[in-house]
């Protein structure tokens, strides 16, 4: 969808703000650009768009070079949001919203049924909010219209310049959880300059890692980035806690789950007991005829129960579950939540196996190279830490 060849920008002064850069962005994908300040995220953002013209290189949008073309023509294309936001302080926010489609020359029903729509996708009613004023909005909010606008006019690719970086904590969380959404259902082409990693690794398909004079040191997605930086200066940039970091990307999987013993409702409680006496985790997951998750039993309550009692007599229920691919980071939290040793991981109900802090420590492990790019040594004693 984009792709930028040798693109670079040279100051009259010599200053080299980006030097020769080859990147792609495939069609949907989100990709976002990270680096210390100063090292040219900004500056190549600006270049696709053309508000900076690149001293060298081409960049190309869906077969197009861009750079051979009319701005207007090109910024028609491209939706833009700051982090300033840049909402007109004389304008309703539906108006603001409207700017761009009013601009292309749309009719005017066609225009205000888009608005509605792109307030709706933002959580802000136009019945509540489009006579508003920016004025009447907090930053969140105003952020979030910022969003609405950049899409109204529903373009190729949208270009976010650390659109969240204004905004309190608790605000800013709320607005990434918002653009996840609607990133997951609109697919669009976004790059997105950020200089909190932790942003990134939670929002993009892929980072670009870039070092002073926008080189370009790593593009990949965030789990490679984290787990396997490509030099030292990945490493240094991401940080020493990347480990934990990849909690946020990496997904629970069956191969990480331990297996306890497995018995059903109709099982006798004395083979339970005798399936547990075997075992070293010291209870049994109880499944139905179909696999589907109906609890547990542990050894002392097997102990006081009757031989033939059944296990559905003594079963008891699980309070939480953790689904299949939810991210470790979100697991974690449960289990320590509960101030559990065990949860059960699951399928809709189909019944796979437990999830414990070892395997936690062992799926981070297993992301973890054992040769190339930055010593994975390096990480292992703070993974163990988890």
């Amino acid at each position: 969808m984009i792709r930028l060849d040798g693109l670079g920008k040279r100051y009259p002064d010599g200053t080299v703000a980006v030097d020769s850069l080859d990147m792609g962005v495939g069609r949907g994908e989100l990709i976002a650009l990270v680096g210390p300040s100063g090292c040219g995220k900004s500056t190549t953002l600006r270049m696709v768009n053309r508000l900076i013209e690149p001293t060298s290189g081409r960049i190309v949008l869906d077969g197009d070079d861009v750079t051979k073309v009319s701005t207007v023509q090109l910024r028609r294309r491209i939706g833009y949001v700051i982090q300033q936001v840049g909402l007109f302080p004389h304008l309703t926010v539906g108006a603001n919203v409207a700017t761009v489609p009013r601009l292309l020359g749309w009719e005017k029903g066609r225009t205000r049924e888009r608005t509605a729509e792109m307030l709706d996708l933002v959580g802000l009613p136009a019945g509540t909010y489009a006579d508003r004023y920016p004025h009447e909005l907090s930053g969140g909010q105003q952020q979030r219209i910022g969003v609405a606008r950049g899409l109204a006019a529903d373009p190729d690719v949208l270009l976010m310049d650390e659109p969240f970086g204004a905004v309190d904590p608790i605000a800013r969380d709320r607005l990434q959880g918002e653009f996840r959404r609607i990133q997951s259902d609109l697919h669009k082409t976004v790059l997105f300059v950020t200089h909190d990693i932790d942003e990134a690794v939670r929002l993009a398909d892929k980072i670009a890692v870039f070092s002073e004079g926008g080189r370009l040191e790593q593009l990949a997605d965030p789990a490679s980035v984290l787990g396997a930086p490509a030099n030292q200066f990945v490493a240094d940039f991401v940080g020493s806690d990347r480990g934990l970091r990849r909690l946020a990307v990496q997904p629970v999987e069956e191969q990480d789950l331990v297996q306890p013993p497995v018995v059903r409702l109709a099982d006798r409680a004395a083979d339970a007991r005798a399936a547990v006496d075997r075992a070293p985790e010291g209870y049994a997951v109880v499944v139905d005829d179909a696999g589907d998750l109906r609890g547990y039993v542990g050894g002392p309550a097997l102990a006081q129960a009757p031989g033939d009692a059944a296990v559905e007599d003594v079963a008891r229920r699980f309070g939480e579950t953790v689904e299949l691919g939810t991210y470790l980071r979100v697991a974690l939290s449960e289990l320590v939540r509960h101030d559990a040793g065990w949860l059960p991981v699951v399928a809709g109900d189909r019944y796979l196996g437990v999830l414990t802090p070892e395997a936690v420590y062992a799926a981070l492990r297993r992301t973890v190279p054992g040769d190339g790019g930055v010593d994975a040594e390096q990480e292992r004693p703070l993974l163990k830490a988890v």
